[in-house]
């Protein structure tokens, strides 16, 4: 017997250039403007990175992923965060504003990660790509429907390298859960169960009462498109993630990396509908505990035998929600209680965990025998490193922003359809609209603070 767990994988512009036959196979950034004027900078082996968002929850790790290369600009609207930060990267220019970083600094620059709450992913990326830096974007990439679509579209447009911070999608376990199905281990997968519980915010229904703004945050520019409202140490710099106004709770969360190996291995694409089948605690500051099931058409598949897959329903459990969970018939309580995610097949079952890394046959007893399956997807050197070798002139990342969007677009119908539970929400992809329900539409586009608006993307 072989035990699939991976191992952990080390997290780690396009404007570089092939030298001359004397220096063959060596690649060398050179910033864009170069490419496009006059003048001539000597060229590095190292990409310059501005890192927008260097402290709360991730910052400091993204900064510390791509710390191989030259960190050459750091943004944040916390002072304190930003001097924990420059006493790393001393040479770093620092910048208190995104708007002023990009426009002052972008053509000095190759690439930015972007570690910052959700409601924001989508307004500081487009600035980026718009600028023609390649991007890092943490997950969930954005907060709306519509917004993922615009990031996706802007990176299409301006031919930008590009990853979401999935890290799981680079995890080992996440391919070979890919290869084993595509390899027909469990037949037909019809049904797909996913879960996290826990959260952010939990019990906070009303607003928070107002807190002095701290002196080294600007509050301004950390609410950005959003709403103004007061501050509250209850809101920033952690719990956000909770809030309706600016994060998408565990879905966007977890459920990003949880679902992922189901995205890779079932080329989910676009649903057909989006269904809440329980909510509890709904109000109107913060997410609820929910569930909600996501159906899928037929779709095709190249790396299967039969040239396509058959309709299949991930049900997707949050918080308080995860009681409701049953196992399938087959499975115990036991069988399940290691997985967070668990394929059902015609000819049995497979769990993964962690954020797609480890993948077992369930139960335990049919890894008796088992064997890897051929490999059919390259490996990573690393979710960083991948968008790192994207923006080299590499291959694209396995995130970027062409999977992630369309991904992260019907993760996002959750967020939506605990609103009207019990209703079956027809949903229309290609025109980002539910075909059923007018109201539920008024939640796939983002309100925007005047002065803050975005335009949608076109070619």
């Amino acid at each position: 017997m072989k035990d699939t767990s991976s191992n952990q994988l080390n997290a780690g512009r396009r404007d570089f250039i092939k030298m001359s036959a004397a220096a063959a196979a060596a690649f060398q950034i050179v910033p864009r403007h170069v490419l496009g004027g006059e003048g001539h900078v000597p060229p590095s082996e190292k990409m310059n990175v501005a890192c927008i968002g260097v402290g709360g929850m991730q910052g400091g790790s993204d900064v510390g992923g791509v710390s191989g290369e030259n960190i050459y600009a750091l943004c944040d609207v916390d002072e304190t965060f930003l001097a924990k930060a420059a006493a790393k990267y001393p040479k770093a220019k620092l910048y208190r504003d995104f708007r002023e970083m990009l426009d002052k600094e972008h053509k000095n620059l190759h690439g930015v990660t972007v570690t910052i709450p959700d409601h924001m992913h989508a307004t500081v990326s487009l600035w980026a790509m718009e600028r023609g830096l390649g991007v890092h974007c943490q997950k969930p990439l954005t907060q709306t429907v519509w917004e993922a679509r615009q990031v996706a579209s802007a990176a299409r447009k301006y031919k930008v390298p590009t990853q979401m911070g999935n890290q799981g999608y680079s995890a080992e376990a996440t391919r070979i859960a890919c290869e084993m199905i595509w390899r027909g281990d469990i037949g037909e997968i019809r049904e797909v169960h996913a879960m996290s519980g826990g959260g952010f915010s939990r019990g906070i229904t009303e607003w928070p009462a107002a807190e002095p703004v701290p002196a080294t945050l600007n509050w301004d520019i950390w609410t950005g498109r959003a709403a103004e409202n007061p501050y509250s140490s209850k809101i920033a710099p952690i719990n956000w993630r909770g809030f309706q106004a600016y994060g998408t709770q565990m879905i966007g969360d977890w459920g990003v990396h949880i679902c992922g190996p189901a995205n890779w291995a079932l080329q989910l694409g676009s649903p057909e509908s989006v269904e809440c089948d329980y909510v509890e605690g709904v109000n109107p500051v913060t997410y609820p505990h929910y569930s909600v099931k996501v159906n899928f058409p037929e779709r095709p598949n190249k790396h299967i035998p039969e040239g396509r897959m058959p309709p299949v329903t991930v049900h997707w459990y949050e918080g308080n929600a995860m009681k409701r969970f049953t196992p399938p018939a087959g499975l115990t309580p036991e069988d399940c209680k290691r997985f967070n995610e668990i394929f059902v097949g015609s000819k049995g079952f497979i769990g993964t965990n962690g954020r797609g890394e480890s993948v077992r046959r369930m139960p335990e007893s049919a890894m008796k025998d088992f064997v890897s399956p051929e490999k059919v997807i390259e490996r990573s050197p690393g979710h960083f490193k991948d968008w790192i070798r994207a923006c080299k002139g590499g291959p694209a990342a396995c995130s970027d922003f062409s999977i992630a969007g369309p991904y992260v677009e019907w993760l996002l119908l959750g967020t939506i359809a605990w609103r009207f539970p019990g209703e079956k929400l027809l949903w229309d992809g290609p025109n980002l609209r539910f075909t059923n329900n007018e109201k539920a539409n008024e939640f796939i586009k983002p309100k925007f603070r005047k002065g803050w608006e975005l335009q949608q993307v076109t070619a």
